[in-house]
């Protein structure tokens, strides 16, 4: 799994059983270079030759998911494996004009290792009617669900997503905006680094509740579920003009301050709305190490109990590589791997696309 945060390769080794239950066996993390970063980060905006610079990106990328393939395993041997599921990297996601486009050459990657592959899991929802994401919620059913206690599970990657879990009814999910994207955007830009470590810089600052009423105005927001989000509708262009347009400067520390608090409303202001009675929320990917994050969106949400899906059994970092396992898995059984109340699909479809061994 490599998502929209660009910073590297979340790689696991998953056994399920015949039952469809997961257990979690190795895992091995491969950040991405620099130089990697910083292109994929420009394909997401037209360039020229864009499309031959895609595709010399998606045969590095396949280089590079062999090589994780190679770290997870550890010393285990291919023919034990039965597929390797590759979700590959976005560069850009717009099912309103009916695609989406994750590279990673899957052709490659299968040549390299010897192993099948699948992989272009989001394409089948969309031409479906669906929004291609988010996909997760199909798995967090699968494995999260409790028959009497109402859990939402949050993904905090460069967007946030949430699964509503009611203990009684339909299981629903969707974006609910950015989560480090826009964090690590600005951190980058100011110092240099590649995330906020803990939420440090953003604790150093104070929110500025113009910017963050302006930053809470987006369209997006207002949206009805099912819908779907990326570096489309929350990008550095999108923070400068909104900052352009407010009748003072902000300090950097600032700014960083009010995107955190942007981030944990949008999140909870989606919660609150949707998913009423919510008894748990349990937060997975990288968002749940940022503790100044957490302590915000616990402040947000009074009683409700607040964890990482560490408390649930699986560890918060490792959550979408083993659903990304289990969706390659239910397109192997020829199972479906969405969930149409999730994604807007005219129907339960089979995802994925097949490239043997």
């Amino acid at each position: 799994m490599s998502g929209t945060s660009l910073d590297g390769v979340d790689a696991v080794l998953a056994e399920i059983s015949s039952a469809g239950q997961i257990r979690l066996l190795q895992t091995h993390y491969l950040p991405y270079a620099d130089s990697l970063r910083s292109r994929l980060l420009a394909l997401h905006a037209p360039q020229p030759d864009e499309i031959h610079l895609a595709a010399c990106a998606a045969n590095e990328l396949a280089r590079l998911y062999a090589e994780a393939v190679k770290g997870v395993l550890n010393g285990i041997t291919t023919d034990t494996v039965r597929a390797i599921g590759c979700h590959g990297q976005t560069l850009r996601h717009r099912p309103a004009d009916g695609y989406t486009l994750q590279i990673g050459n899957a052709a490659l990657l299968a040549e390299l290792t010897g192993i099948t592959v699948v992989a272009d899991f989001r394409s089948r929802d969309i031409a479906a009617g669906g929004q291609g994401a988010p996909l997760v919620p199909a798995f967090h059913a699968r494995v999260l669900g409790h028959p009497q206690i109402h859990r939402v599970i949050a993904n905090i990657g460069g967007i946030a997503n949430i699964t509503d879990l009611p203990a009684n009814g339909t299981v629903r999910g969707w974006d609910t905006g950015p989560g480090n994207m826009l964090l690590d955007a600005w951190i980058k830009r100011h110092h240099g680094a590649h995330y906020d470590r803990d939420g440090a810089w953003a604790a150093s600052g104070t929110v500025d509740p113009g910017l963050l009423a302006a930053l809470a105005n987006h369209d997006y927001l207002r949206q009805p579920p099912p819908k779907s989000a990326g570096r489309e509708q929350f990008n550095l262009d999108w923070l400068d003009t909104t900052l352009a347009a407010l009748d003072r400067s902000v300090a950097p520390a600032d700014v960083q301050a009010t995107l955190l608090e942007f981030t944990a409303a949008s999140l909870v202001d989606a919660i609150s709305r949707e998913c009423r009675a919510t008894q748990e929320l349990h937060v997975c990917g990288g968002g749940a190490h940022n503790g100044v994050l957490m302590q915000r969106i616990r402040a947000r949400l009074p009683g409700v109990k607040v964890e990482t899906t560490a408390a649930l059994g699986i560890d918060p970092d490792w959550m979408e590589a083993l659903a990304f396992a289990w969706l390659a898995r239910q397109t192997l059984h020829h199972s479906p791997g969405n969930l149409p109340a999730v994604t807007g699909a005219r129907g339960e479809r089979i995802l994925g696309a097949i490239y043997p061994a």
